[in-house]
């Protein structure tokens, strides 16, 4: 009897101590995601600690390119989650503003080349299997990122370029067709009645700040860089050159970055920026985050700023401050540009940073918006460097 009474004792006291621990842990506050917001100047991110499930799946893009972001957000909430739908959304996201011709930076119809040729870049980037698909210098073919997609889905080729992109296209089944309009004929007319006023071209004749091409080299000494940038001083900004760029995320991390350009007006012939660059104008890897770029392209791609923001959130930095940080290489280098970076961990928090501006919007869906889940957000850019020291030759 007492044997009895004993073992019914102990299994009392289990009982009891288990439902302590089982109490304890129903309490316990939920783990959430730490804010990345750093109150630096030139960055901003997520400001309150948030669970996974209030941050994903999300949608993110440079950018006031509100319709853009409204359809990628509809497409990534056909399924639960996100879940398979970040390539649509990021694809069509793009397409809605190449076809809506944002700000005459993205599609059909602006920034004409010398020739008075409209051209178009875009890329495409799984994060899952760091497939990317891109197209640059697409002539006569107005579904870029589409394109883009195509070479990612149905080549073992990272890029087609030119000519022989668009005879991809054609084979894939899109239609060929201008892409100059009646308004980009008058930017390239004006442009070329004003002696092709600003342009591209140094250590040519004729002299290119007074008149037109052809131009042939002219031997001269190594030129100082501010004589240089004088040279051909270009406003690079949201109305003369950039980009779209997108990540969507679903609530399984999966991630997908897009970009699409017309590049900058009045370029030279053949001129590819960053935006279907890897690692420029965008990267996406499961494992970390991704980040997007837009800005004065043929100065940010040669530092692959948005694979130093992802490589930067992997060795542990916020989104905020890596996004940061892959603008401050540059400006180790090159202090008189304009440029913009978005960084988005695996989890959904987010940070962006800028230069050469005032300030940069970008838009956001996701549901950590509560009633207001697609929103414009802005971040202020970094305050100005101070000049390069010329040093004479």
């Amino acid at each position: 009897m007492r044997t009895h009474l004993r073992a019914s004792l102990w299994v009392l006291c289990l009982a009891s101590t288990a439902f302590s621990i089982l109490a304890a842990v129903n309490t316990s506050p939920k783990p959430t995601l730490a804010s990345a917001f750093s109150g630096k100047a030139g960055t901003t991110a997520v400001k309150a600690n948030k669970t996974t499930d209030e941050l994903l799946p999300m949608v993110i893009n440079t950018w006031n390119f509100t319709a853009a972001n409204v359809l990628a957000w509809r497409i990534l909430k056909q399924s639960k989650g996100g879940l398979r739908q970040t390539r649509n959304a990021v694809v069509e996201g793009c397409s809605k503003c190449e076809k809506l011709q944002c700000d005459r930076t993205v599609g059909y119809g602006g920034s004409p080349d010398e020739l008075g040729e409209t051209t178009l870049d875009a890329m495409v980037m799984d994060g899952a299997t760091m497939d990317v698909g891109a197209v640059a210098g697409l002539r006569r073919i107005k579904d870029a990122i589409k394109v883009a997609r195509h070479v990612l889905e149905h080549t073992q080729h990272t890029m087609l370029v030119g000519d022989a992109a668009s005879a991809f296209a054609n084979a894939m089944g899109f239609e060929s067709e201008s892409l100059v309009t009646p308004e980009s004929k008058d930017m390239w007319l004006q442009w070329t009645a004003e002696n092709c006023q600003p342009n591209f071209w140094k250590n040519v004749h004729p002299d290119p700040k007074v008149s037109c091409g052809p131009y042939k080299p002219r031997p001269t000494p190594l030129t100082r860089w501010k004589e240089d940038r004088a040279r051909n001083e270009y406003e690079i900004g949201r109305k003369n050159h950039d980009t779209i760029g997108m990540i969507a995320i679903d609530v399984e991390n999966n991630i997908h970055a897009g970009t699409s350009t017309n590049g900058a007006n009045h370029k030279i012939p053949g001129r590819v920026g960053d935006s279907p660059i890897p690692g420029a104008g965008a990267y996406a890897d499961n494992e970390v985050g991704a980040a997007v770029a837009t800005g004065d392209g043929d100065v940010m791609m040669r530092f692959l700023p948005s694979l130093l923001a992802v490589e930067a959130m992997r060795a542990g930095k916020p989104p905020a401050e890596a996004a940061q940080k892959g603008l401050r290489r540059i400006l180790k280098h090159q202090k008189d540009f304009m440029g913009a970076l978005i960084a988005v961990d695996r989890l959904g928090n987010y940070g962006a940073a800028c230069y050469g501006l005032a300030e940069f919007p970008f838009m956001v869906s996701s549901p950590a918006g509560a009633d207001r889940p697609t929103r414009l957000e802005t971040v202020k850019c970094i305050a100005g460097q101070d000049k390069v020291n010329i040093v004479a030759l």
